[in-house]
């Protein structure tokens, strides 16, 4: 059997959990595949997760599930595995998927496998996963009894597989203070409306060549014509240019875009870690050696201060003929 942590938004699964289930059931096809959501709203998701070949989704409800509380949802996780008896228990590689299994491997006293895009067998495993930021994948044996992976976002195309919905197994945990030492008290939305970067399918973004926080002008206006979100590399982030919320990369935002626009970006092996999902690149760059050309699809050379605004007034041209 094979169980997976799924992520949700008031009953809404994101990509990245839907992406896990597809890995965990290409893993065993003949097994059982389960689902644990946390939160009373989980049940929403039912028929999404039936789609995704999930039989049942567990339901975690409780008062202190509110929020997000590693330790707690860590405990939730591995209390199902055991008494379920699952074999495989994945998550998505996300920033509180690979929380989580982090610690649910210390409970279990077993290896974690991170940032697994491939995985066969039926113990030991056979996994292959992303190293350094994207430019090594590792293939490796996983010996014990249960493999324990979180699965690389937009490494796995989620698959819908029929159109029944999964049953609903409700239940209350049992949780203690040590569980709830670590607990989110508070969410704050992001400073802008608008499309999410995580999900948008337009990203716009600019490195050290914007210059200072006013040379985003255009970048923010194109990203705004085109309906998209503005991104921005680590080096930006550190000069205070813009929020780490709107950083693409290694230790930022993971995007999978239909197009990334990288204005005045090098291309770091950190930041292409980050959009290495994008469908398209386009590279606008006054330097025609920048790493980030070897990876573009399409590239412009040329000040992003020219480029970017030429492009805008190229966008309202066609659009108002």
């Amino acid at each position: 059997m094979a169980l997976v942590l799924v992520e949700h938004e008031a009953g809404v699964p994101d990509d990245a959990s839907l992406q896990a289930l597809a890995l965990a059931r290409e893993l065993d096809p003949g097994s059982v595949l389960d689902a644990l959501l946390l939160g009373a709203d989980g049940a929403a998701a039912a028929d999404t997760l039936g789609r995704h070949g999930v039989a049942t989704a567990h339901v975690a409800e409780h008062e202190a599930l509110t929020g997000f509380a590693p330790d707690a949802w860590a405990r939730v996780l591995v209390d199902l595995a055991e008494r379920s008896g699952a074999t495989v228990v994945a998550a998505a590689g996300s920033e509180r998927g690979n929380e989580v299994m982090a610690r649910a491997a210390a409970r279990l006293d077993e290896p974690l496998a991170t940032n697994v895009i491939e995985a066969s067998g039926s113990g030991p495993w056979t996994v292959t996963r992303v190293r350094w930021g994207g430019s090594l994948l590792e293939e490796a044996r996983l010996d014990a009894d249960r493999a324990l992976l979180t699965i690389q976002p937009h490494a796995v195309t989620a698959v819908a597989m029929g159109d029944g919905a999964a049953s609903v197994a409700a239940f209350t945990p049992q949780l203690d203070s040590g569980d709830l030492v670590v607990r989110a008290s508070e969410r704050v939305g992001a400073p802008t409306g608008g499309v999410s970067l995580a999900d948008a399918k337009v990203v716009v973004s600019a490195g050290r060549g914007a210059g200072s926080t006013e040379g985003f002008a255009g970048v923010e206006e194109l990203a705004a014509l085109l309906g998209g979100a503005v991104g921005c590399s680590r080096a930006v982030t550190m000069a205070g240019w813009r929020p780490h919320t709107d950083q693409v990369g290694q230790t930022g935002t993971k995007i999978a875009p239909d197009l990334y626009i990288a204005c005045g970006i090098s291309g770091a092996t950190q930041h292409m870690a980050g959009c290495k999902g994008a469908k398209a690149i386009l590279a606008v760059n006054s330097d025609p050696e920048a790493p980030i050309l070897s990876s573009a699809d399409y590239a412009v050379i040329g000040d992003l201060h020219e480029v970017v605004p030429a492009i805008c007034a190229a966008i309202r041209e066609a659009r108002a003929s």
